[in-house]
């Protein structure tokens, strides 16, 4: 079984209602441990370990086997098969593992909170590294609460975000109970959305200390902007993504990375367009992303691109060599054959603890890269040809070989280009579900492998021309049968379709 949540949450299996009368993972059972900004620092360590979680792994990966990008192979056991084959439902068990996991991390983060506050209010030591910590602690839960809102709610660009019971069971304060009736009921997506921004404009303020610079293992003021840049394309409003990207861009402290570079950045997870990368090391590990896409002898794979992904790519495109690799003799119930993998996540050598954790490659949470999309778009869509333009022609020219500046005649047709570079940039990067979502489109999967046609006999036939209508139902995840059963006051609130 290659699914991994390596996380050290509360546990994966409890759920956020009824474990309300549980306290997060890494709270101190005395409730007078936390004395000073040294005892919440020790307690904040556990804020960037469930960071290396829910950045990695099954957390990345799942939305993307569901999507359109890849066919799962008749030897892969059925991992990931509920999401590859569309057959999630709300007893679906990652699903209700990433819900009540997530609120565990909130719940964490919220715990922090109300120390930190309790510190502040009495006058305790370094009341500036205790702000910085509550920064953190919002940063977290704020992109955690858009995680689950981006999963878990309808998108925000395509229903009246006004509706009752269109968001997220919001809770703010660590307030165990085992009374059902304090438990939260869903509320308008318009004030999940409120609280997130809420929460990013707190970090913003309160993680001035932390350094901005490549590769950063602490949330810093970019790594906020950048995530505020990220909330915003999704929530449609394009004034402030492209304002937040600009930001970032144009501070200078990130460059993309050139064409010799990619390599040393997707395996050893070193480069200068990284801004915010949680910290990992071979004692430390997240989630391994690559698990489900490629294996240490180069003999196995569980899911393996399209062949309309593979075209996407020009021969000049130096993303085509980086990202994806022939295997020569991928075994498949005893057959070899010649097949494209995703080697996007091939396992960074620092990161080996032995033969079965070889697959683990740092979290590079916010890219620089992924900010010149961001620009380019909102650019597009708020009819800035000339700036739109130069975002894609810089990006494409650090990642094409003797690439010559494109131009476009309309924001059409801008738009149309930065949204397939998208699709190159950023595959397997847990995005392409959320993409879909608020661009209110659908997908049929190329089902031909025309790069080696003996591959269709055995790709799964339930996914292989798998369809989803634009605005599909199951572009949104049901709220857990569990969760639905354990809170009264989420009754009637089951997302539509499920």
């Amino acid at each position: 079984m290659k699914r991994i949540y390596i996380f050290m949450l509360a546990a994966a299996a409890l759920l956020f209602s009824c474990s309300m009368d549980q306290e997060p993972y890494g709270s101190l059972s005395d409730k007078t441990a936390i004395q000073n900004s040294t005892d919440l620092g020790r307690f904040r360590n556990q804020l960037y370990a469930s960071l290396r979680g829910v950045t990695s792994g099954a957390w990345i990966y799942d939305s993307d086997l569901q999507m359109d990008e890849f066919h799962g192979l008749v030897s892969n056991g059925n991992r990931g098969g509920e999401f590859s084959n569309a057959l999630i439902t709300s007893s679906t068990g990652d699903i209700s593992s990433f819900f009540a996991s997530g609120y565990s991390v909130i719940a964490t983060a919220n715990e922090l909170l109300a120390k930190g506050q309790e510190l502040l209010d009495a006058k305790s030591d370094s009341a500036a590294l205790i702000q910085k910590y509550m920064g953190e602690a919002y940063f977290v839960r704020g992109f955690m609460y858009f995680w689950l809102a981006d999963h878990f709610c309808q998108p925000y660009t395509q229903i009246d975000p006004a509706k009752a019971a269109t968001g997220l069971p919001l809770t703010t304060t660590y307030n165990p109970t085992a009374d059902i009736n304090a438990y939260p009921s869903r509320s308008t997506l318009e004030e999940t959305y409120k609280l997130i921004e809420e929460d990013l404009g707190k970090a913003y303020e309160q993680v001035k200390a932390n350094p901005e610079e490549q590769n950063a293992a602490y949330v810093s003021q970019d790594a906020v902007a950048a995530l505020q840049a990220r909330v915003a394309l999704v929530k449609g409003d394009y004034k402030t993504a492209l304002a937040k990207a600009k930001a970032v861009i144009g501070s200078g402290r990130y460059t993309l990375t050139p064409i010799d570079g990619l390599t040393d950045l997707w395996t050893n997870d070193k480069g200068t367009e990284v801004i915010f990368r949680p910290f990992m090391s071979n004692t430390e590990l997240g989630g391994s992303t690559g698990a489900e896409y490629v294996s240490s002898d180069e003999t196995n794979a569980d899911y393996i691109p399209t062949y309309e992904v593979l075209s996407l790519y020009s021969e000049k495109d130096a993303r085509f060599d980086v990202f994806f690799k022939l295997y020569e003799n991928l075994d498949v119930e005893g057959t070899k054959y010649q097949a494209y993998v995703l080697n996007k996540f091939p396992g960074n050598p620092a990161l080996r603890t032995g033969t079965t954790n070889n697959i683990m490659n740092m979290s590079k949470m916010l890219r620089l890269s992924e900010l010149y999309l961001i620009a380019a778009e909102a650019d597009a869509r708020l009819n800035n040809l000339t700036e739109g333009t130069q975002y894609l022609n810089d990006l494409r020219k650090a990642r094409i070989t003797d690439y010559q500046a494109g131009s476009y005649a309309s924001a059409s047709a801008l738009l149309s280009a930065v949204l397939t570079e998208r699709r190159k940039e950023l595959i397997g990067e847990g995005l392409r579900m959320s993409d879909l979502r608020r661009l209110g489109q659908g997908f049929t999967r190329y089902a031909s492998h025309e790069e080696n046609p003996d591959l269709d006999n055995v790709v799964v036939r339930t996914g292989a021309a798998l369809t989803y209508a634009a605005n599909d139902y199951r572009l949104t995840w049901p709220i857990p049968k569990d969760e639905m059963d354990a809170n009264p006051n989420l009754k009637g609130q089951q997302n539509p379709g499920y």
